[in-house]
């Protein structure tokens, strides 16, 4: 029986709309909004830059892509066998020309610690930093079929904990991907916010050792379930938020003052949703209303892209402007795969 999913081509999609968001906002990001306001005029006309050209957040979800790809290939997916391709990705990531798109302090930390092979990853992570670099680049564990629950929440944090090792960083990338994946399946975006609070009430004290190993112990907390809870409930409390935003929000006024600049991984998380509930049906203008925004525009676009493709599938997104997104072959390469059920 096909699903929803393969029918309207949600990874085809989901992929497609992050990039976007990501071109989107690279030129914005770092302006607040009235800077934004007078470069580009009324941001209902943003247009995608020429050449639409992405950033750290598209390259980094691509590696994770491939290295998730790879593991699938070679089996049932456990933190081994995805560890070490990711891990490879993402060095050669850091390692690449191409990474000279603004990428963020942590992820350059952590891969350079990443590429000393002989060390365990988590003496690699970073066990402070929250920061997006997370959850920008999780959504391919929403999309990948064939995972259960388990492998895939294990899977989000671990990819998150490569380079962020904070607890919410961790639960955050575990949200994102499950929202991708609840919308990509025909879940309402209305009922959302709901299901998600309800993920994170579910799994509040729940440490994935199989997948994390001893990373909370890097950490000052007592004991695996408070470490992990910490995270939690610093979504839960973003996410309460997001639903008195989605309510009381009007289009016009700059999403980041309601839910956070991003810069974050649970504000980025709740300011992506937020420009994506604000404008289910309108794709094109949710990454537009996220692109102009004061904080990190280019992340929080790439998640309101990310969400809206999941939900409204490949034929979301304009032609013209899907055509030309930098790396668009290997965007609809990893797309057509995962929405073929492979």
């Amino acid at each position: 029986m096909t699903t929803p999913a393969v029918t309207k081509r949600a990874a085809t999609g989901a992929l497609t709309g992050l990039a976007l968001g990501d071109a989107l906002g690279f030129p914005t990001e770092f302006k607040d909004v009235p800077s934004i306001l007078a470069a580009y005029g009324d941001w209902r006309s943003l247009e995608l830059p020429k050449p639409a050209v992405v950033t750290d957040d598209t390259q980094m979800t691509l590696a994770l892509g491939r290295g998730l790809r790879t593991a699938m290939d070679r089996g049932t997916l456990g933190p081994k066998r995805l560890e070490r391709p990711v891990r490879e990705e993402f060095v050669e990531w850091w390692r690449s020309p191409e990474n000279n798109r603004a990428p963020g302090n942590t992820c350059l930390r952590a891969c350079h610690l990443l590429s000393r092979h002989e060390r365990p990853w988590q003496d690699a992570s970073q066990i402070h930093s929250k920061g997006c670099g997370a959850n920008m680049r999780v959504a391919p564990l929403g999309l990948a079929p064939g995972l259960t629950d388990e492998q895939r929440a294990g899977a989000a944090q671990l990819q998150s904990a490569l380079t962020h090792g904070h607890p919410t960083a961790l639960a955050a990338s575990d949200l994102t991907a499950h929202a991708v994946r609840l919308l990509a399946e025909g879940a309402e975006p209305t009922g959302l916010i709901g299901l998600l609070r309800s993920y994170a009430y579910d799994n509040r004290d729940r440490y994935h050792e199989f997948w994390l190993g001893d990373l909370w112990t890097r950490a000052q907390d007592p004991s695996p379930e408070h470490f992990i809870a910490r995270g939690w409930d610093e979504c839960l409390e973003i996410l309460g938020r997001l639903q008195d935003a989605v309510r009381t929000v009007s289009p016009e006024t700059d999403p980041c003052l309601a839910t956070g600049e991003g810069w974050i991984a649970e504000e980025a998380l709740a300011t992506g949703l937020l420009c994506f509930l604000l404008f289910v049906d309108e794709p094109v203008t949710a990454l537009r209303r996220a692109a102009c925004t004061s904080g990190d525009s280019d992340s929080i676009a790439c998640l309101a892209g990310a969400f809206a493709g999941a939900h409204l599938g490949a034929d979301a997104w304009p032609a013209d402007w899907a055509d030309r997104i930098e790396y668009r072959d290997e965007l609809l390469a990893l797309g057509t795969l995962w929405d073929a059920g492979r």
